[in-house]
């Protein structure tokens, strides 16, 4: 379970030294690769819910399998495909498989041990593998890019998927026959909270795209809003809903995510702008990229050490500001790096920065108050959020930053702008956001 969620891990990140690479290689811009990264966080992030509920109805065992071979499938595409369309295809396909086979993989973790120290210290090591999956991420980006290509970035975790299926298959213990009874799949639902951001995403490259019809752009918005009524209006009426609208009842689980989607989107735009900036501005190779990243890889383990310190002493909503601001403060040292056209280590403290606000995030409110009833649901809203915040801020920031019709101004300080404007956005979200209300109290409120 641990080797399945490191290299789903390493497969956020790896990608993000590749792109110039990738771009070079099929003839795209910056403009257009937003697509490879958010192609797969959008997909995660709106089928998530979907495949946590498939695990618990089909069998977590059957959905692992079908998970991780989707996700080994998608990857043998991406490093073998000829066209960029089908690499963004490939992309997509990897994001469904993650969000079939980690709920599968996580549940499996929780059932195997039980409530108590064990459980506790087999899902430290599941957050830990996770962590340095990330970290190593950009250094083994820029180590297969250079010496072996791009496309090895996805073909080398091939072999680990086909470890995970074999031993998936003789460790695991088989799933239960399917109940004839089982509650219905809210399959409406599920499409229409991943066709909601793909629009919207789609919609807003496209508009900057030159030699796009004048309707396209605005069709697809139009969908994204219609897509996201739908979406409403299948829970309101579901007998068995994605995501129960009582959820929005706790007025600080709902701040939360909601900041927690403007945070995420700042710190993905920022890692795709150290990218661009290093390799396209500063002419640094893919390795060389790799290694000037490994700073903020070693803060973030850092961070993630310290913040749950920290978090007793001052608090959460006061963790929750501290990492928006210094994601805030990293922005602004982007923006200042760009146009003073400065070397790459000035970039350093700016990584700094970002492993900071990475460290102090959101995820301690966006699950408070939870029940028994209720605490699978907030957990994979907060998962989800955090995944399609980071898609959706890529779009708009990168998108439209490094959009051709605005070549005029410096793609890096208007994606930084853009970034920091859903920034202190979060901010205020964060500052005006309710104080959490015990499980206690809203089950004392509930009966």
């Amino acid at each position: 379970m641990s080797m399945l969620q490191f290299f789903i891990a390493v497969d956020v990140t790896v990608v993000n030294i590749a792109l110039p690479s990738i771009g070079a290689g099929f003839g795209i811009d910056g403009h257009s690769l937003t697509w490879v990264v958010v192609g797969y966080t959008v997909t995660g992030g709106g089928l998530l819910m979907l495949g946590g509920r498939l695990g618990d109805l089909l069998g977590r065992r059957r959905m692992l399998l079908l998970g991780t071979g989707l996700f080994g499938a998608a990857s043998l595409l991406a490093g073998l495909t000829p066209t960029f369309s089908l690499l963004v295809v490939a992309r997509l396909l990897q994001g469904a498989g993650e969000a079939i086979a980690l709920p599968a993989a996580m549940a499996t973790i929780v059932l195997m041990f039980p409530e108590g120290p064990r459980r506790s210290r087999a899902l430290s090591v599941w957050a830990a593998v996770a962590s340095c999956g990330l970290v190593l991420g950009f250094v083994l980006s820029g180590i297969v890019t250079a010496h072996l290509g791009w496309r090895w970035i996805f073909l080398v975790s091939v072999p680990f998927v086909l470890v995970v299926l074999l031993a998936a298959v003789f460790l695991v213990e088989g799933d239960r026959p399917v109940a004839k009874d089982a509650p219905p799949l809210d399959l409406h639902g599920a499409l229409m909270l991943t066709a909601c951001p793909l629009l919207f995403i789609f919609g807003v490259v496209e508009a900057g795209e030159p030699g796009t019809p004048a309707w396209v752009a605005p069709g697809a918005l139009a969908g994204a809003v219609a897509a996201g009524a739908g979406f409403v209006r299948v829970e309101a009426r579901s007998r068995n809903p994605l995501l129960p609208l009582r959820f929005f009842a706790n007025r600080t689980r709902v701040a939360a995510n909601l900041a927690t989607m403007l945070l995420s989107g700042g710190l993905s735009t920022s890692f795709l702008l150290f990218t661009f900036y290093l390799q396209d501005r500063l002419g640094i190779g893919p390795l060389g990229a790799g290694l000037t990243m490994l700073p903020l890889a070693v803060s973030l383990i850092v961070f993630s050490m310290l913040v749950p310190r920290l978090l007793g002493r001052w608090g959460a909503r006061a963790c929750v500001l501290a990492g928006i601001g210094f994601t805030t403060a990293a922005m602004a040292t982007v923006a200042a790096v760009a146009a003073l056209r400065a070397g790459g280590m000035t970039m350093i403290p700016a990584m700094l920065l970002i492993a900071a606000g990475m460290g102090f995030g959101i995820q301690y409110l966006a699950v408070s108050g939870v029940t028994e009833d209720d605490a699978g649901t907030a957990s994979g809203i907060q998962r989800a959020a955090d995944q399609l915040g980071g898609a959706t801020g890529v779009a708009v920031c990168v998108g439209i930053g490094f959009a051709p019709s605005l070549h005029s101004f410096d793609p890096f300080l208007m994606a930084t702008l853009l970034a920091a404007m859903g920034l202190v956005t979060g901010a205020v979200v964060a500052w005006r956001m309710p104080a959490p209300v015990p499980a206690e109290d809203l089950q004392e409120q509930a009966g």
